[in-house]
């Protein structure tokens, strides 16, 4: 038995020696240059590509497995330019064989110098990566009768033991895509990438660095241990990317089971960087224009992602946008038809800042240059009507439109086409609310908003947002209204509904209606300038309006004034921004302890307002006032009224009573 063990071993350690002998002697007696012309032919043959390697073929077999070779190049397709697709500088990969009989792969060197793949697109659309095989022609098809073995190895990870790499590293790598179909050209260069102390229970240490069209890129840390079950098992993640020399963001979680149905939960930084130096560094326009061109200045983000392949959450996301500070959280599913709910909390934000600038008056001047005005694409509205949506986002400051608000919420609920928006903030003292309903179901989507405001201060509302000073007082308004289209002027066009103002304890601010109704000339501008600015105080103004395709209606406006009793009617044209209203005016008969010592009686004028919203023009409505002044005439106690009480002509030329009646009109002065 001893013996015959003996002789075993004996016979096993010949063998061995004699393997090992001829591996080291193999590489010395075989050429395996005279294989070369024979490799270049099959790989040409494959892909249809000229195929040759310059430099001499390098191999040996113990104790590393080993081969090296130099210049390698894989030609394009004729038509297409560049010589090349591919070239190789050097590749030398040296691996040890007798671990490889237990499964253990150990890989002493793997390095691939000045690799450069050039991807090219021609005119009519075709690229250099497509059309392998043509020369050879299509892939031969398993007969349907031969049957594909099934070595059973799926699902059962890694066909490897153990795997250890001393160096992996690809050096001064290039990357060229040129499409010319659109003149496009990109290029990475300077491409490197290395691997430390690479094995399966120990984390892997990954650098990656490269220029793409002359900025720097980089990515640095670690992943692993890949463990036995690499795939499966979760995959911690630890890396920091650098992004043209602005942009460092951090990743920290892990990936599971990324073979099979991966999911990943990671930590997302993003420290502060400016967009628009980023897109200047790029040598790029910024693609966004803003009123404020200092807006989109800075940005930073955090956040907690979790995700897989159907639906995808954010927790704990913190947003700093120029001076507005933002956490959100939110979630996503069924990305073809995307499912999103979304919690946000915002300090505060000026969306005007981020608005495009006001350019009516750059179309006003191209306009007169004859230039004509850009055709706009028609919007597709697919994606709204697929998107499902619940949105809930509370702001301490906004301002918007120039008119500043505070504690605002909003609910955006969105599902088939039908966008439903209720926002309620406080807003100069008093409470706005509103509820807008988006419905894009059809082409041509349609509005309809439903407002309420109670106690508001329209005056620093009208100074801020318009730049006008002639309102005050507290305000209530209801107001239903419904639009099509999203164009300004088919919004105009189209805009009905129903409403009313009511003003409390304010003042019309440049207009005396207590003067006009009495016709002094200086209450239509007709008198020296530098008096005191006009006003016509009152406790209340109401203002019930209709609306019909743009055109708006009242009927029944009123005002209440220590001075005079005012109602209104006629319309404003929205479209074409013209006033036509009549303002009937009825004085006070005295105003004796309310602070005035003048004379209210008399004959009252209306007022005719004319003119745009701009530009609004007051004048007599002396056709108005002459009528109104026949109608009292004709009546039998019309004249007795105009005349002094008790008193009829006294024989004085001055004293007729005509020329009293005609001092009494307007135009009798």
């Amino acid at each position: 038995m001893h013996k015959t063990l003996k002789w075993l071993i004996i016979t096993g350690g010949a063998l061995l020696a004699l393997v090992v002998g001829a591996l080291i002697l193999v590489p010395f007696f075989v050429d395996i240059e005279q294989y070369k012309p024979q490799i270049e032919k099959q790989v040409s043959d494959a892909t249809g590509r000229d195929f040759t390697i310059g430099g001499r073929l390098k191999l040996s077999l113990f104790p590393w497995a080993g081969i090296a070779f130099s210049d390698l190049y894989l030609g394009n397709p004729a038509g297409f330019g560049e010589k090349e697709m591919l070239s190789i500088k050097s590749f030398d990969i040296r691996v040890k064989l007798l671990p490889l009989i237990v499964r253990n792969l150990q890989i002493k060197r793997l390095v691939i110098d000045t690799p450069r793949i050039v991807l090219v697109k021609d005119r009519t659309g075709r690229g250099n990566w497509e059309g392998f095989r043509e020369k050879a022609g299509e892939a031969q098809v398993p007969a349907a009768s031969e049957k594909v073995e099934d070595t059973g190895s799926a699902g059962k990870g890694l066909p490897i033991k153990d795997l250890a790499v001393g160096e992996f590293a690809i050096t001064n790598g290039a990357l060229l895509y040129i499409d010319r179909t659109s003149g496009a050209r990109k290029e990475v260069a300077d491409l490197g990438m290395h691997l430390e102390d690479v094995s399966l229970d120990r984390p892997i240490h990954l650098t990656f660095s490269a220029r793409v069209d002359n900025q720097p890129i980089g990515l640095e840390g670690t992943f692993g241990p890949l463990g036995q079950d690499a795939g499966k098992t979760p995959l911690p993640i630890q890396m920091v990317v650098k992004l043209f020399g602005q942009i460092e963001m951090s990743l920290n979680g892990r990936v599971t089971d990324a073979a099979g149905n991966p999911t990943f939960d990671l930590g997302i930084g993003v420290k502060p960087f400016s967009p628009r130096t980023l897109v200047a560094a790029l040598g790029q326009t910024f693609p966004i224009e803003t009123a404020d061109p200092m807006a989109l200045d800075k940005v930073a983000l955090k956040m907690k992602l979790k995700g897989s392949p159907t639906a995808l959450s954010l927790a704990d996301g913190a947003l700093t946008l120029d001076d507005t500070e933002a956490a959100f959280s939110g979630k996503t599913e069924a990305f073809s038809r995307p499912v999103l709910v979304l919690r946000m909390k915002m300090n505060h934000i000026d969306l005007d800042r981020y608005l495009p600038p006001d350019d009516r008056a750059t179309t006003k001047k191209d306009a007169e240059a004859g230039i004509p005005e850009k055709v706009k694409e028609k919007t597709d509205y697919g994606p709204l009507r697929r998107l499902v949506l619940d949105a809930n986002v509370q702001i301490e400051k906004l301002k918007v439109a120039k008119a500043n608000m505070e504690n605002v919420q909003a609910v955006i609920k969105a599902k088939s086409g039908l966008i439903q928006a209720t926002v309620k903030s406080d807003m100069y003292r008093g409470v706005v609310s509103s509820h807008t309903q988006f419905n894009v179901t059809s082409e041509i989507p349609k509005t309809s908003v439903k407002l309420e405001v109670k106690d508001l201060k329209v005056n620093p509302l009208l100074r801020d947002m318009l730049s006008k000073d002639i309102l005050e007082g507290a305000t209530e308004a209801r107001m239903q209204l419904s639009m099509v289209g999203t164009e300004t002027a088919a919004v105009k066009k189209s805009l009905s509904g129903r409403g009313q103002l009511r003003f409390k304890d304010g003042a019309l601010k440049g207009v005396d209606l207590a003067s006009m109704a009495r016709n002094v000339k200086s209450a239509f501008g007709l008198a020296k300038a530098g008096g005191k600015k006009p006003r016509t105080d009152f406790s209340e103004l109401f203002i019930p309006f209709d609306i019909s395709r743009g055109l708006v209606r009242t009927g029944g406006a009123k005002m209440a004034s220590p001075f005079i009793r005012v109602s209104a009617e006629g319309q404003a044209d929205l479209f074409k921004e013209t006033l036509d209203f009549r303002i009937n005016p009825r004085l006070v008969g005295t105003l004796k302890g309310q602070g005035d010592t003048q004379s209210r009686s008399g004959i009252t004028v209306p007022v005719a307002v004319s003119g745009t919203f701009a530009s609004p023009i007051f004048a007599p409505d002396l056709e108005g006032v002459a009528k109104g002044k026949i109608q009292e005439l004709v009546k039998p106690e019309g004249l007795k009224s105009l005349l002094p009480a008790g008193k009829g002509s006294s024989g004085d030329p001055q004293d007729d009573p005509v020329k009293r009646i005609l001092k009494g009109l307007p135009f009798g002065n």
